[in-house]
């Protein structure tokens, strides 16, 4: 796996990778390659693609992580974005979850071969979660899970006052904005914010999505 584009793309972000973040990177991309043979983990089977399309994608949300944050990612699957974001925010507390058991191996196998702290990867259904973590999250992400209206339907009784929900979204994301708002603002949320981005090498346009509480007016 070649890092050159991986470390350029970063410090367009502001983040600047270490010797320690590439190789941790690299043993991500092995392992995806090496599972997803047996559990359907990702369709991206290159090298390079995995790079562009899953690490430098997930960067794109760090920096909108803060170290005093507990994330919770929903969806999680093959640990994207939750596994990027540990490897760059290694002080940020972090819980992903998925209902698939076999996705969640693969994340806590990951998860102990890179030696990640203050990461559980938890298999449950979401509406689950909400039993015993109601409240508890400051930041609530998914990447290419669900509609935005059945995530904020889905996470708003995790977030925690003053929180924030963040989805990754791909094409069609302003289409999409446009038929939840509706919905959003029943269950009391806006859109604060927006922030599109193109992937190097022509591989698409994507979309950070932010959800705030409405605030009283």
């Amino acid at each position: 796996m070649t890092t050159d584009l991986l470390v350029h793309e970063a410090a367009n972000m502001g983040l600047v990778l270490t010797d320690e973040n590439l190789r941790a990177f690299k043993s991500f991309a092995a392992e995806l390659l090496k599972w997803n043979s047996k559990v359907n983990l990702t369709s991206i089977t290159d090298e390079n693609e995995i790079v562009i399309k899953h690490f430098i994608d997930c960067l794109h949300l760090a920096p909108h992580v803060l170290n005093e944050d507990l994330l919770l990612d929903i969806g999680s699957g093959g640990g994207l974005p939750v596994i990027p974001l540990k490897i760059v925010r290694p002080d940020t507390m972090m819980v992903s979850v998925d209902a698939v058991g076999k996705k969640i191996n693969f994340q806590r196998h990951v998860i102990r071969m890179l030696g990640l702290k203050n990461i559980e990867a938890l298999h449950m259904r979401i509406e689950d979660l909400e039993k015993t973590r109601a409240g508890k999250f400051s930041l609530i992400t998914s990447r290419a899970f669900t509609r935005l209206d059945h995530f904020a339907v889905l996470a708003s009784p995790l977030l925690a006052s003053g929180g924030r929900i963040i989805a990754m979204k791909g094409l069609g994301a302003d289409d999409e904005i446009a038929e939840s708002s509706d919905v959003l603002r029943s269950l009391g949320f806006s859109i604060t914010s927006q922030h599109a981005y193109r992937l190097p090498n022509n591989m698409g346009t994507r979309a950070l999505v932010v959800m705030e509480p409405c605030k009283p007016a």
